[in-house]
């Protein structure tokens, strides 16, 4: 009777701490579902982000204003959106990647790819993927608030478009193109879908569709009707537009367009481009310090002043390929350089000149690893757009002191040398990390890219093993 009752009372402990366990778990699953639901999905509040317009930057998971997903989407639709959310952006607990995606058929019919992909991008696609089948079926019944599937299309292929894969790029083609039609290529959503189109097109080798996208994208930001035909050709405008999401639109197609003409040998268009679209940027008005401005306004600001030094890298390039004067180039890198480092400073919060001589003129050392400023950390819709163009900045910057470096070291001069190492210590310092807090360089920082890193380094040891090779002498 022991060895039963003792059985019994095993059962029965068992079975209540199943149930405790699974009830648990699932408090636990559906809690973070209400959070994502009621916090992460919640629409923005800050007055100052809606003004300039970051709250229409930011992304999208339903097309309810109120936030949240879309009801009509169902309890497994909504779970499924809900999760693509989770694992970009608290990943999926693990740092191997998926070897084969299931997410792309092509154009042509291709299969699966076999290239390496990060597992949280393709769990993402594949949450949205599920998603995106329940809205249409849900959109004919006429359940769903009519912008929901619209954009649901367009964040399945920003993520996709971040695999980087052939089959990857053409997908989310695909899925942008499915957005335009939705969109019916009005308004300024419309002008940044037309940029990404022609940025995707651009990459796979389509250079006419890009050159025709980016001409519509460039008429939408400026308030005009986007052209039907095939072969328009962009044009600069004479004027910016008035809202602020319509100049970050325009002036990002500008770069795009810039970097085309450089990259194909057109360097007298790039040439016209580039000294008309810097002209064109600097009408754009600006606070007299990013410090009295609000935050909204400010990172507004200094997304045109970073852009405005990637267009000043590119015409100091294409003026040096044209033979121009390398003093010509080296000024417009310099502008790039100090530019980028400006940007980089002021989200930081770092002041501009050096912190043990705050009354000189000479600057603030690199600063590679400072995060974000709170005020842009903690915002909804300001934090992800902050974050991208603090990267940016520190890479600009960083290839802008190593081209002064390459072009100053060619000069002959009797201190080129010198004068160029200094130039490529300032660039490892935006692109590298510091073993200690002397400036000792360790390593390539968030963001910049290992073949760039390589290049900066090596023009450092050269340069570093000539200089004391001269003071040996």
């Amino acid at each position: 009777m022991f060895t039963i009752d003792l059985f019994r009372r095993f059962l029965k402990y068992t079975a209540i701490g199943l149930v405790a366990l699974t009830v648990t778990t699932w408090t636990a699953f559906e809690g973070a579902h209400l959070w994502v639901e009621k916090v992460a999905l919640a629409p923005e509040t800050d007055e100052d982000a809606k003004q300039w317009e970051w709250d229409l930057e930011a992304d999208k998971w339903s097309g309810l204003p109120k936030g949240g997903t879309d009801p009509g989407l169902g309890f497994s639709g909504r779970h499924a959106v809900r999760s693509a959310w989770m694992v970009l952006n608290w990943g999926t607990g693990s740092r191997t990647s998926v070897v084969a995606s299931k997410a792309f058929t092509g154009r042509n019919g291709e299969g699966a790819t076999l290239t390496p992909i990060q597992a949280s991008l393709e769990y993402a696609q594949e949450f949205l993927r599920i998603a995106i089948e329940t809205a249409e079926q849900m959109n004919a019944k006429g359940k769903l608030h009519p912008m929901t599937l619209t954009t649901l299309l367009a964040r399945r292929a920003d993520v996709v478009s971040r695999m980087g894969t052939r089959n990857a790029l053409d997908e989310s083609r695909s899925e942008y193109e499915r957005v335009w039609a939705n969109l019916s290529g009005q308004g300024v959503q419309a002008a940044r879908v037309a940029l990404k189109l022609g940025d995707l097109n651009r990459r796979l080798g389509d250079t006419d569709d890009a050159l025709s996208w980016w001409a519509r994208s460039i008429q939408l930001a400026t308030g005009h009707a986007a052209s039907t035909s095939a072969n328009a050709a962009p044009s600069i405008p004479d004027i910016v537009p008035q809202t602020p999401l319509a100049q970050r639109t325009l002036v990002s197609a500008l770069v795009s367009l810039s970097a085309f003409y450089a990259t194909t040998g057109q360097l007298r268009q790039a040439q016209d481009l580039e000294e008309s679209s810097i002209s064109l940027l600097r009408s754009i008005p600006s606070p007299r310090s990013f410090e009295s401005a609000s935050p909204g306004q400010a990172l507004h600001c200094l997304y045109i002043l970073h852009r405005s030094s990637i267009l000043s890298i590119h015409l100091a390039e294409v003026l040096y390929a044209l033979r121009t004067k390398p003093a010509t180039s080296i000024d417009w890198l310099t502008r790039a350089a100090q530019s980028a480092e400006r940007v980089a400073l002021s989200l930081t919060g770092l002041p501009p000149t050096h912190p043990d001589a705050p009354g000189s003129q000479i600057p603030h050392p690199p600063a590679s690893e400072t995060p974000l400023t709170e005020v842009y950390a903690k915002s909804k819709s300001m934090a992800s757009p902050a974050k991208n163009l603090l990267r940016d900045a520190r890479r600009t910057a960083a290839e802008a002191w190593n081209l002064i470096g390459i072009l100053t070291e060619g000069s002959g001069s009797n201190d080129a040398t010198a004068k160029a190492l200094e130039c490529y210590e300032r660039a490892l310092g935006w692109a590298g990390v510091g073993h200690d807090k002397a400036g000792g360089i360790g390593e390539p920082g968030e963001g910049t890219l290992e073949s760039d890193w390589k290049v900066f380094w090596s023009n450092y040891v050269r340069a570093r093993d000539a200089v004391r090779k001269q003071e040996q002498k």
